[in-house]
């Protein structure tokens, strides 16, 4: 019996030095401050809806890391609005709006306009009214977004989707669902992830730049512009084919 357990014991001295050393081999992940999605984490899924589902549900917890000061070295979020060419009285819907990192920028600079920040989760459209009324910004108005349709209450000069597109499922019904939302000559904005970005969701998980522009094709939508001044984002512009 004595033996058996100095056996036992030995073995599990071994295990836990293994696990110890395959833990210690594995690369450490960027730093939450650093992007939203850093790898494989509890709660992501893929789906055979082609979307990369995740859940977001603590606005609190997620405000530390999606409006961390050290995000904008990458983000660059002035120059993006900059390059978004709005005027001061456009209408902007921001979809997968989140805690409102860009729904924010994008109210000030259209003071005359509104910015219908979308989003999922009930508990980010609750962040998005409560933040709306702190910071100042009465133009921000949450809307609470379906799995399938944006649930926008009227159509706008533009579109936004940042980090969300790998989130969206079913993609073609979608964006032709879309092009209801937007006004004539209106456009729709796509930032995601490169294949090559130290964050944002598992590699398996990105849509390179190429397949966006051609599920875009199939729903109705032609490319008008591509940007390439981020780092870790592609930048891409489209408008309704034919408008």
């Amino acid at each position: 019996m004595k033996q058996w357990i100095a056996r036992a014991i030995a073995l599990a001295g071994l295990m836990g030095c293994g696990m110890t050393q395959q833990a210690l081999a594995q690369p450490a992940a960027e730093p939450p401050a650093a992007g939203a999605e850093t790898g494989h984490h509890p709660g992501h899924h893929g789906s055979s809806d082609g979307a990369f589902h995740r859940r977001f549900d603590d606005a609190a917890k997620w405000a530390r890391e999606f409006d961390n000061p050290e995000r904008d070295s990458w983000q660059k979020p002035e120059e993006v609005v900059e390059a978004l060419r709005l005027n001061g009285d456009s209408s902007v819907a921001d979809i997968g709006a989140g805690t409102g990192y860009f729904s924010v920028k994008i109210a000030r600079r259209i003071p005359e306009g509104k910015v219908f920040a979308a989003d999922v989760e009930p508990d980010m459209v609750r962040y998005l009214g409560q933040r709306s009324q702190t910071e100042g910004v009465a133009n921000l108005k949450p809307v609470l977004a379906g799995t399938d349709a944006a649930n926008l209450p009227e159509p706008v000069d533009l579109i936004l989707i940042v980090d969300t597109y790998h989130h969206i499922g079913h993609r073609k019904p979608y964006f032709v669902k879309l092009k209801s939302s937007l006004r004539p000559n209106g456009r729709l904005v796509i930032i995601d992830f490169k294949a090559d970005s130290p964050n944002g969701p598992p590699p398996e998980h990105r849509i390179s730049p190429e397949k966006v522009t051609e599920e875009m094709r199939e729903a109705g939508y032609v490319l008008a512009e591509a940007r390439d001044f981020l780092p870790r984002q592609y930048f891409l512009v489209f408008k309704a084919d034919g408008s």
